[in-house]
């Protein structure tokens, strides 16, 4: 099988866990632990002193991306991964240091991807798959980044197939590695694909870290007939959850986000729960059934909605202090009414 990492595949790793989870095999439990907290990383997200490169293995391009597709296809590539960043955003240096600093991801990505760098703020003239022509900034506001890096991936016939939006833990990296080089986007989501491997997980919402802020359940989060009074923010979270400790012992006890936060209605689910949910746009479900039909995958994510249950934006990857404050002050200014990207508002804000 193409996908499989020949040294720590994350994908057997965590199938060994779901066999020991299920009772099946007791005696690998040593040889199947939980992704390392270590690797959920921790760092500073203030924009960086000194910018950023492009790796040398990146491909040179006339980012003509049509081109670049036929050419992966023709090298008997997967497919073109378009890593699209900026020069001072920590988090793109995490992906560039931390995950491709792996032997095994580095090795991985190249022999089944070609990898082209855009920057959101660069002047460079970009050609699309579609052919549409434009710079690397009109490209990256074309097709709605909101947070860098931002990956997109394409498959022989330049259909963008998967794209992961922010910074994600090598673990949880690999399986994106994986699951488009071996074609998995055919038959299911993400989300199904990472719990096909580890099994059903079912834990119980006592166990998630408890916040005064988040309202208690039922969670009748119905926004359409009778608008809310504030913006909306739902915290989908799991127990045994690293990311989301760091989230509530970092970014969470800092009285900035604190106060920010006094201006949205918080909610705290559980991605794998079975409590019962009123969605903003007033449908029943449940808070697995919910995340299921979202797409959600990382835990922990924040969904922002509007005061009618529009959803604004989600957060659905690492994310710090800096990145959260200023999530926080684009939804409660209003400021998605004119910029309908937060990266097009950091933008305006000379950022």
């Amino acid at each position: 099988m193409t996908g499989n990492f020949e040294r720590c595949g994350w994908i057997r790793r965590w199938a060994l866990l779901a066999a020991l989870l299920s009772g099946c095999a007791m005696a690998l439990a040593a040889a199947a632990p939980a992704p390392p907290p270590e690797e959920t990383p921790v760092f500073d997200d203030q924009p960086l002193d000194e910018p950023l490169g492009y790796p040398e293995w990146f491909k040179l391009s006339f980012l003509d991306l049509g081109d670049d597709v036929r050419e992966a296809a023709a090298d008997g590539n997967r497919g073109l991964m378009v890593y699209v960043g900026q020069k001072y955003c920590p988090y793109c240096k995490e992906l560039l240091e931390t995950n491709f600093g792996k032997h095994d991801i580095l090795e991985y990505t190249q022999r089944h991807f070609d990898v082209v760098g855009i920057d959101i703020h660069g002047s460079r003239s970009v050609t699309d798959v579609d052919g549409a022509e434009g710079s690397e900034r009109s490209f990256a506001l074309r097709h709605g980044v909101n947070f860098t890096p931002t990956l997109l991936f394409y498959d022989r016939t330049g259909k963008e197939v998967f794209r992961l939006a922010g910074y994600y833990p090598p673990y949880q990296f690999r399986a994106a590695l994986e699951y488009v080089a071996d074609a998995h986007y055919r038959e299911e989501n993400f989300r199904s694909y990472l719990e096909r491997a580890v099994g059903a997980m079912v834990f119980d919402n006592e166990d998630m870290n408890p916040e005064s802020f988040f309202l208690p359940a039922p969670y009748a989060l119905a926004r359409t007939h009778h608008p809310g009074e504030r913006p909306l923010i739902v915290f989908f979270e799991q127990p045994d959850c690293h990311a989301c400790d760091i989230l509530h012992t970092g970014p969470l006890t800092e009285p900035e986000i604190l106060a920010r936060l006094g201006q949205f209605e918080s909610v705290q689910l559980n991605l794998w729960g079975k409590q019962p949910v009123i969605t903003p746009d007033g449908r029943r479900s449940t808070e697995r059934a919910w995340a299921e039909q979202l797409g959600l995958f990382y835990a922990p994510t924040l969904l922002f909605f509007d005061l009618n249950g529009r959803e604004i934006l989600r957060v659905d990857s690492v994310v710090q202090f800096y990145r959260l404050r200023n999530v926080l002050d684009y939804v409660a200014s209003g400021a998605y009414k004119e910029y309908p990207t937060f990266q097009r508002w950091r933008d305006a804000q000379g950022d």
